[in-house]
């Protein structure tokens, strides 16, 4: 099915868009939002074929397309020219036309979080640990991480998913786009009234009645991943004068 209305969900690493995602496609009626353009190219398809996959593969019965995305600027800088080449679309197009071209009707909500050295550091650790999430119930995977601090990593993410904000930011700019604003730290406080919220925003008709499944994921913060927070906010202000936090 071809969708008549869809959303994109903007995100930086560690934001819970995961989590957001698994609770919209529990509706069935808000599409089916996972990282469409993070698959890899199929050389046995042209690129209308692999285009058509992807919208069919996001929407959900109603017609409502769903897909989550974290911009990594080469990457989809490409898939705007292949997708401006694809449709043939005429020149001059900003970004955010190009993209509503391709995903119809579009609504953007851009997903953050306040506190960027717990960002980081809950990235770091899934990077060492291989656990990027924990299934509602699941144990733990297990996996030595305790002395795998590194202060330059968490500095480097700090600033790659600044930099990714930056870039949604340009995004948006560029047509006056106000998103709605997801932010981490309020989602998880709550949870279903955020979900609901989103539904409202989409103007999904048949959003009205619908069952939100509980959290399909687990929070898998611990004491080495605080640990590592309160080791980053020490080193990281060491000499100065101003300590901020």
């Amino acid at each position: 099915m071809k969708p008549n209305r869809s959303y994109t969900i903007w995100f930086a690493q560690r934001t819970g868009s995961t989590l957001l995602s698994q609770a919209l496609a529990s509706t069935g009626v808000a599409g089916n939002p996972a990282d469409w353009l993070e698959f890899h190219v199929r050389r046995d398809q042209s690129g209308m074929e692999q285009l058509n996959h992807i919208l069919e593969s996001g929407t959900s019965a109603n017609g409502v397309f769903g897909m989550k995305h974290s911009p990594n600027r080469n990457d989809l800088e490409q898939w705007l020219s292949w997708f401006q080449k694809e449709l043939q679309l005429p020149e001059g197009l900003t970004r955010p036309r190009i993209w509503e071209s391709v995903f119809p009707n579009c609504r953007h909500i851009y997903m953050t979080r306040r506190n960027k050295v717990r960002l980081a550091v809950s990235w770091w650790r899934a990077i060492v640990s291989g656990e990027w999430h924990r299934e509602h119930g699941a144990k733990p995977k297990q996996a030595d991480t305790k002395d795998r601090y590194s202060l330059d990593a968490i500095n480097h993410l700090i600033q790659e998913a600044v930099m990714r904000e930056s870039w949604m930011a340009e995004f948006f700019a560029e047509e006056r786009i106000t998103p709605l604003t997801v932010v981490y730290e309020d989602f998880i406080l709550d949870y279903e009234g955020t979900v609901r919220g989103l539904l409202k925003y989409l103007e999904i008709p048949e959003a009205d009645n619908v069952t939100i499944a509980p959290p399909y994921y687990d929070g898998i913060a611990d004491d080495i991943a605080e640990e590592w927070v309160q080791r980053y906010r020490e080193e990281r202000q060491k000499g100065w004068t101003n300590v901020a936090w």
